[in-house]
């Protein structure tokens, strides 16, 4: 027991592992072909625990050497008691460690529950000072070897602040787009749409997992599409464990997650 104990609150927590996934893609450009995206989640800055895996994290992406780095929220913790933005300045740190990730096509942030339940302008402040855009609501074009696709990201869901036809507005019908949303279950809307990718966390993985059961705790927009790749019509949904913790400083048979997505054009298409 008291090994199990350890391995839940100081090994597992602080090893990140690296997931590597191949997502095909039928509006995806040929040109294209092996894009590579590094996606984050869920970091719940503080200096005692999450800042471990983070530290780790960083450079392990770094030596995957991906195109682009997608980090899809819940960068500080709501306290369960006391007042909701008193946590807000653990953006400060964070942002400054995640400043050190580097991809040539750019760090892109959306924001999660925690973090607009907090104090939303102080975490897209610190991110942006650390030069970590935040997509809130919008679209931003990549373009590489004479193609492209679009990068897009929504307020939070649960802050009630989404709205995916301001973001998809300026994105033309037939170009490829890749959603980053906080919340994983918002895909069952999104599959109304012309998304092609949605990368999501929120769900921490289910975070304390025992064989034969459902995870102890899944929050809500999180308990449909728990961890890795869904398709849910034509739209592909991965969503990540995340790095750091919530509620409890552990994990059981859900390690930290860092995930190298490698787009390709579906054959045949």
């Amino acid at each position: 027991m008291a090994a199990l104990a350890a391995d839940a609150a100081w090994i597992e927590p602080n090893n990140p592992r690296v997931v590597r996934q191949q997502i095909a893609l039928r509006r995806w450009p040929p040109q294209l072909a092996g894009f590579t995206i590094a996606l984050l989640s869920d970091f719940h800055y503080d200096e005692y625990f999450s800042v471990h895996p983070l530290r780790a994290a960083i450079a392990m992406v770094n030596n995957l050497h991906p195109d682009l780095i997608a980090l899809t929220g819940d960068f500080v913790s709501v306290p369960t008691f006391g007042d909701p933005a008193s946590e807000a300045h653990n953006a400060d740190p964070c942002a400054e460690l995640l400043k050190n990730l580097h991809a040539p096509y750019g760090t892109w942030a959306v924001l999660g529950n925690h973090d607009v339940f907090s104090d939303p302008k102080r975490v897209t402040s610190a991110l942006r000072t650390e030069g970590i855009n935040a997509l809130v609501n919008r679209s931003i074009p990549v373009e590489k070897d004479g193609a492209r696709f679009w990068l897009s990201g929504v307020d939070d869901v649960l802050g009630m602040g989404a709205n995916l036809d301001a973001a998809l507005s300026k994105v033309p019908a037939n170009e490829p787009v890749v959603l980053m949303a906080h919340e994983p279950d918002y895909a069952d809307y999104v599959s109304r749409y012309p998304v092609d990718l949605q990368l999501s966390g929120h769900s921490h993985g289910g975070q304390i997992n025992l064989p034969l059961i459902r995870p102890l705790y899944l929050p809500p927009l999180g308990e449909k599409y728990v961890w890795g790749p869904y398709k849910i019509g034509g739209l592909t949904l991965y969503t990540s464990r995340g790095i750091g913790t919530v509620l409890l400083p552990v994990r059981i048979n859900c390690p930290p997650e860092i995930t190298l997505l490698t787009l390709r054009p579906e054959i045949g298409r």
